[in-house]
């Protein structure tokens, strides 16, 4: 695709993690999917604007970095020596890191931050959110992965505006198999449908608990119903990832799950998930 001029220019594609729910895990597979497109080679971005719960600094050991900045505007962090995976988050911004996050509404007024200006509060969340997008150097990636707001809120829509002009490659739905997440996640769907933005697949997380002793599953949350929400709705269903004891030790440790837990029942889903986006980028591009 032709890329518009900026800080993006140099980005090929972009996926937006989105979901209709909070509480779905976005932020879980946004990290995932980021560290399992690194290990096919690629070089990954991870843009985390989920203002309310800026997690991914943690998942991924990079909280309390500082964040420099450049002619260009405020320098991602590095997740891993070889630069592979680079991220930039609101929760760099904070000053203290249990610092409450408290926005004005789309029609007060309110100033974007010049770059390594620490927030002030309250801050307007959609200028915000439009200035990560503008304003962060990445440099060449394969992909940049953006983790969203839950829902079709201001932020959720600027998310959606400011990327626009640049092509994203299209949306990664996430929903939990009970029946109250996947009414939500519809809506969300619709959403995408009335933007236009295309819908890559849906992913089912926390779809069953994996005992670590006897590998049985237990259903926690009812069962299938993000697959069903795809068959109904005609988008394509990547997987399900399980509730994984070892998933959620290596996001709590900031341990890349491939390396530190190669026998986690979530292991192969996700990475067959990043292979099937794989596989819906056009052969030129990838």
């Amino acid at each position: 695709r032709g890329a518009a001029p900026g800080n993006l220019a140099g980005v090929r594609h972009i996926i937006l993690v989105l979901s209709g729910k909070g509480g779905v895990g976005k932020s879980t597979i946004s990290t995932e999917l980021a560290l399992a497109l690194r290990h096919t080679g690629k070089k990954v971005g991870l843009l985390d604007v989920d203002l309310c719960g800026p997690s991914i600094p943690r998942m991924l050991r990079v909280q309390g970095r500082a964040v420099h900045q450049c002619d260009r505007g405020w320098l991602p962090v590095f997740v891993d020596q070889e630069q592979g995976i680079s991220l930039m988050s609101v929760g760099f911004l904070l000053e203290k890191p249990d610092e409450a996050v408290v926005w004005r509404g789309p029609k007060k007024n309110g100033n974007a931050r010049r770059a390594g200006e620490a927030l002030a509060f309250p801050f307007q969340s959609t200028a915000l959110i439009k200035q990560f997008v503008s304003d962060v150097a990445w440099g060449p990636l394969d992909y940049l992965v953006v983790d969203t707001p839950p829902g079709t809120s201001d932020e959720h829509m600027a998310a959606v505006d400011a990327l626009r002009p640049y092509g994203p490659l299209g949306a990664l739905v996430v929903t939990t198999p009970q029946a109250v997440s996947v009414g939500d996640v519809r809506r969300e769907l619709t959403f995408c449908r009335k933007v236009g933005l295309r819908v890559i697949g849906l992913v089912e997380n926390m779809s069953g608990f994996v005992c670590p002793h006897c590998a049985e599953c237990t259903h926690v949350f009812s069962r299938g119903g993000g697959e069903e929400l795809a068959r109904h709705t005609g988008v394509p269903f990547l997987g399900s990832v399980p509730l994984d004891p070892e998933l959620a030790r290596s996001l709590e440790e900031g341990r890349d799950l491939a390396r530190g837990f190669p026998d986690s029942p979530a292991f192969p889903v996700l990475s067959s998930i990043a292979q099937r986006i794989l596989d819906e980028t056009p052969v030129g591009l990838r």
